[in-house]
């Protein structure tokens, strides 16, 4: 697997990355469809060193990745544009995770009981007041495509993140232009 091309915006710093990936809200699930790419937008969660997302049981990711589990999931966050009197020069500022691994559907109620509760603590933190019961996980069938809910985890063979820091006194902000800086 390649590494970082552009040595000078590679993120090592694991503090950093697991930060980031604790609270990025959206990822990006890249997926191939025979020989065409498949992207899907996914809420997720990162704990213990994997990568957890949860979907319908059937459709199409599903069924792309039974026929290729090899996966690449992307968070990345645009935090706003650096200026510079230099037109070239202006750039983004940003951080970047791109997660390879092999997307597997998870099958033990209690590592999906506790993955969807990993979830609901981010993405509703305090909302409910109690854990959700593993009752509810196995019973549950959505309205909408009528099965239950299909958890998945992506334990990562290789990692790559990137990074372009925000400098504050040169972020974009509406009335700025090039005499002011």
């Amino acid at each position: 697997m390649d590494s970082v091309r552009y040595k000078i915006r590679e993120c090592q710093d694991q503090e950093k990355i697991e930060s980031f990936l604790h609270q990025a809200r959206i990822g990006y699930l890249g997926l191939v469809d025979g020989n065409l790419p498949y992207v899907v937008p996914l809420n997720y969660v990162w704990t213990e060193g994997k990568l957890y997302f949860h979907g319908a049981g059937d459709g199409r990711r599903n069924q792309v990745m039974s026929d290729n589990p090899e996966v690449c999931f992307t968070v990345c966050e645009e935090y706003g544009t650096i200026t510079d009197p230099v037109p070239a020069k202006t750039d983004t500022a940003y951080m970047s995770v791109m997660i390879f691994g092999q997307a597997e559907p998870i099958t033990d109620l209690d590592e999906a009981t506790h993955v969807l509760q990993e979830m609901i603590n981010k993405y509703v933190p305090g909302y409910y007041n109690r854990p959700l019961p593993k009752q509810h996980v196995d019973k549950y069938r959505s309205a909408v495509f009528g099965g239950p809910v299909q958890v998945c985890r992506v334990i990562p063979h290789h990692m790559t993140a990137k990074e372009s820091p925000i400098e504050a006194e040169k972020m974009y902000r509406t009335g700025m232009n090039v005499g002011s800086i």
